[in-house]
Order: structure tokens, then sequence, then C-alpha cells
């Protein structure tokens, strides 16, 4: 009579990995989990561990799909950069002179959706207090916003430029989502674009 645990794929089960067919599923689970873990309680004090109880399976199998703590954050919040490489588009969707209020209305747009925004807090929280969050924020920011769009401008001091804008852009949202700091933090977003877009566009046009 055939052993059941030695039947074929039951070793595999045993390690903790699920059917070929549940592993879209299955990252996408401790995805969810470690951006909660980490939004919730930075990345210092989140563990591949507690990432895998959370998403309900053993912590070889985060290991297994992501690697280590640095490289699960950095695939978790990089869902929060999705909508970012859309931004540069916004510089050529319009008239030069309103380029500053079309990347701030972008820009604060994300945050405000609440699908964008889990993501966000958890990489901002993480980077705020730890060196290897900063690390991989400083990395996603380069690669997928300021990079991209100093590529638009075509100017001598364009990525400099751009870090500036990204600078007042990521500021303000830190201040309003992450510290929450009144009154800005329940300021009417049209308020808000008012004031912070004629900054953004200085920084992008401006000689």
């Amino acid at each position: 009579m055939t052993d059941p645990a030695k039947a074929p794929g039951n070793a595999a089960r045993r390690r903790g990995r699920p059917p070929r067919t549940e592993s879209a599923r299955t990252r996408d689970r401790i995805l969810a989990a470690a951006r909660e873990e980490f939004s919730a309680h930075g990345y210092d004090r989140t563990s591949v561990r507690r990432i895998a109880q959370a998403a309900g399976v053993d912590p070889a199998l985060v290991h297994h799909y992501f690697g280590t703590k640095e490289q699960v954050f950095a695939a978790a919040v990089e869902i929060a950069f999705a909508p970012a490489p859309g931004a540069p588009d916004t510089l050529a969707e319009g008239p030069p002179d309103a380029v500053g209020e079309r990347l701030a209305r972008f820009m604060f747009g994300v945050w405000e959706n609440p699908a964008t925004r889990a993501p966000l807090l958890a990489i901002l929280r993480s980077a705020l207090t730890d060196d290897t969050a900063a690390a991989v924020f400083r990395r996603l920011v380069a690669e997928q916003l300021t990079g991209r769009v100093a590529a638009r401008l075509r100017l001598p001091d364009a990525e400099l430029r751009a870090e500036l804008a990204a600078a007042q852009l990521v500021g303000t949202a830190v201040l309003r989502y992450v510290i929450r700091l009144e009154p800005l933090a329940s300021a009417d977003l049209e308020q808000l674009v008012a004031h912070v877009a004629p900054v953004v566009q200085r920084h992008l046009t401006h000689p």
C-alpha cells in the first residue's frame, strides 16, 4: 500500500509550498500581508516570520518567493509606484505653464486613492525610520519617478529640478497623509493643489 506522505507532490506540500495553480494567489496574499505589516509596524519591527503568520503560510514559503526581508519589502511596496511611470506623461498633456498643476493633481490623486495610499503609507513609514527601507524608497523614486520626469524636461539641471519637485510633493504627502498635521491633513484637495502647484511649476520650468 502506498504511503500517502510519499505520493508525488506531497513532499512539496509538506515543505509549505502550494500547488502551482495556487502560486499567484499565495504570492498576492504574502504581499498583501507584508504591506499591512510594514505599514503597521515599520520595517525594523516587521519580520519574515510575522509576515508569514499574517499570510497564513510557512516562513520558508516567503523566502522561496521573495528571498530576504529587504526583497520582500521592495516587492510589497513596488505596487505603490505602479502609477509613477505615468507621471512624465502629464508633462506633455497640456500647456507648459500648467505642468505644475497637472503633476501635483496626478500625485495627490494617487494618495487620495485608498488602493494606492495603503502601500505608499507602508513604504514612507518604514523609510522614515530605517536605512534599508530608505534605500529601497530612494531607488524606486529615482527609477520610477524623478528619472523619468527629468528625461522629459530636456534641461541641463533636469535631474535636480525633478528631485526638487518631488521633494515638494513627497514632503507635503508625508505631512498630510503620514504625520497628519492639521490643518494640512484636512485641507480640501483643490486648495492643496492650488498652493503646491506653483512651487512645482517653478522647479520644473522657471529659469
